[in-house]
């Protein structure tokens, strides 16, 4: 005999608490005083995530819906990889063939010191709820892990006018306004450093290929990175960054990014 009791059932992965981390209403005098310490200290990857969190409004569980619509995007969407795991992995990494997009992303990030799993814990500073078991926190884990692959694929480097206009360009992509915020004050504060740098135009050429480019969120990175990059990059519509690449890297590399 079957008992008539029932057990109370699971929070589903909608309940109205962690919905409105993901959905939620903007604070832009936070990400405005967030922005001014990350001038004053670019290396300062905690207060990228404050303005992200500070910004996020809904392009979080639009994004997500996009995917789910996406051709493919089911499908990567059921299986939830941490890309911070598989992108941590250097056994994995070291299998890809020099001109490959892996073996690009292999070099960035050992060349300047980097790892994922490293982004991964500058964002867990911020975002308390950035591990939660929910589909949207995972859709944000896999914005954040695919940050350091999208400079490799747009060509943007690490100096102050390549951050900025990679996170133009992921504006372009995901119309999060955070990344729009943070582009446009390092444009300015480019701009009041170095008037002959064309940053206002770099970032804004920087959104309008995201934008025309195709959808990178939805794309199976396990199989982009066996691909060659100038393949991958024109199958994707990625636009050569003509802005940017017209500042030597010497005037690009001196830039200091300080604030006022």
């Amino acid at each position: 005999m079957t008992s008539a009791m029932t057990t109370a059932p699971e929070p589903t992965v909608l309940d109205k608490p962690v919905l409105e981390k993901y959905d939620r209403r903007l604070e832009p005098m936070r990400a405005a005083r967030a922005f001014q310490k990350l001038m004053a200290d670019k290396e300062d990857t905690t207060q990228v995530f404050v303005i992200m969190e500070a910004l996020t409004g809904r392009s979080t569980t639009k994004g997500y819906a996009r995917l789910l619509a996406s051709p493919g995007g089911g499908r990567i969407a059921y299986a939830q990889e941490e890309l911070s795991q598989r992108f941590s992995d250097r056994d994995w990494l070291k299998q890809f063939a020099p001109g490959t997009v892996g073996a690009a992303y292999r070099d960035f990030m050992w060349s300047e010191n980097l790892s994922a799993e490293g982004l991964a814990m500058e964002s867990r500073k911020v975002e308390a709820h950035i591990d939660d078991p929910h589909v949207y926190a995972w859709y944000s884990r896999r914005l954040r892990d695919i940050h350091d692959v999208w400079h490799v694929l747009t060509g943007y480097g690490r100096d102050a006018l390549g951050e900025a206009c990679v996170v133009s360009f992921s504006y372009g992509q995901t119309q999060s306004l955070g990344f729009a915020f943070i582009g446009l004050g390092a444009a300015q504060e480019i701009h009041r450093e170095n008037g002959s740098v064309p940053a206002r135009r770099a970032v804004l050429e920087a959104w309008r290929n995201g934008r025309r480019a195709a959808w990178l969120p939805a794309v199976n990175y396990a199989e982009l990175f066996a691909e060659p990059l100038e393949d991958a990059r024109r199958r994707l519509n990625i636009r050569t960054p003509a802005t940017y690449a017209s500042v030597t890297k010497d005037v690009r590399d001196a830039l200091k990014l300080r604030a006022a």
